[in-house]
Formats: C-alpha cells, structure tokens, sequence
C-alpha cells in the first residue's frame, strides 16, 4: 500500500481510499481529498513535516501524520 506521505516532490498521484475514522476522516474530505483526485506534490519543508500539495487549483499544506491515512496509486 502507497501512502501520499510516500510521493516525492514533483509527482502526481491519485486518492485511491481514505483511511481513519470520524473526525479525522471528515477534515481530510472537507479538504478537497477524496477518492478519485488527483494531487501533485509541489514541495516539502526542510525538516520533512509539512508536506505543500496541489489540489483541485489550489494550495494545501498537510502534515506527514495525515498523509500516512491517504492511500495512492
């Protein structure tokens, strides 16, 4: 299983599933992350959390810790 915290700077991949219950499942989604979307990795901070993502035509920075419950292909 491929996770998003897996993709390297200047690569795209694409939600395959969300893992992660209630609250924490909810704020991934309502974040523009779900299933079918594509992300692009644009770049991630010097010590490696946050990681900055390209999705739906805008700017999100999210941690490492939630990047481990979105899996990719």
């Amino acid at each position: 299983m491929k996770t998003l915290k897996d993709i390297r700077v200047g690569e795209t991949c694409v939600v395959r599933k969300l893992h992660g219950e209630g609250p924490v499942k909810r704020r991934i989604m309502d974040m523009g992350i779900t299933k079918g979307v594509e992300i692009y990795v644009r770049k991630v901070a010097p010590l490696g959390d946050p990681m900055e993502l390209n999705i739906r035509g805008y700017e999100l920075s999210i941690r490492k810790g939630d990047a481990e419950s979105i899996e990719v292909e």
